[in-house]
C-alpha cells in the first residue's frame, strides 16, 4: 500500500529519479561539524585500525585527544556556521524592500 504522501513506486520520489537522468537534489545542507567530527572518528579508527595490522604501535590513550580533540573542533566549526548562517538569514530578511518583518528570530507575534 502506497502512503498518502506518494512515496511508493510511481510517487514524486520516482518521477523524479527518472526525469531524464537527474540526480535528486540533497535532503540537508552541508553541516561542517558532523563533517570534522566523522574524520575525527575515521583518523582514530585508522590510528587503531594500523596498530591492529602491527603497522606501527599506537599507544591506548591517544584515542583520547584524538576524538575530544576533533569533538572541540566539531563544535566550533558548527557554532560558526550557525553563527554564519543566521547573520546571512538576517541580512536577507531586511534588505527585502518589503515592510519589516516583526521578527527574524522565530516570533510569530503581530506587531
Amino acid at each position: 500500500m502506497v502512503p498518502p504522501g506518494g512515496t511508493g513506486p510511481g510517487g514524486p520520489q520516482a518521477a523524479a529519479a527518472d526525469g531524464g537522468g537527474k540526480c535528486r537534489p540533497l535532503l540537508h545542507g552541508f553541516q561542517p561539524g558532523r563533517a570534522v567530527a566523522g574524520l575525527a572518528a575515521l583518523a582514530a579508527t585508522l590510528l587503531f585500525a594500523g596498530d591492529a595490522a602491527g603497522s606501527w604501535s599506537t599507544p591506548w590513550f591517544v584515542v583520547f585527544p584524538v576524538v575530544f580533540g576533533g569533538l572541540a573542533l566539531a563544535a566550533g566549526a558548527g557554532l560558526t556556521h550557525y553563527t554564519l548562517r543566521r547573520r546571512r538569514s538576517a541580512m536577507s530578511a531586511s534588505s527585502d524592500g518589503a515592510a519589516a518583518p516583526a521578527s527574524t528570530s522565530g516570533s510569530q507575534a503581530i506587531r
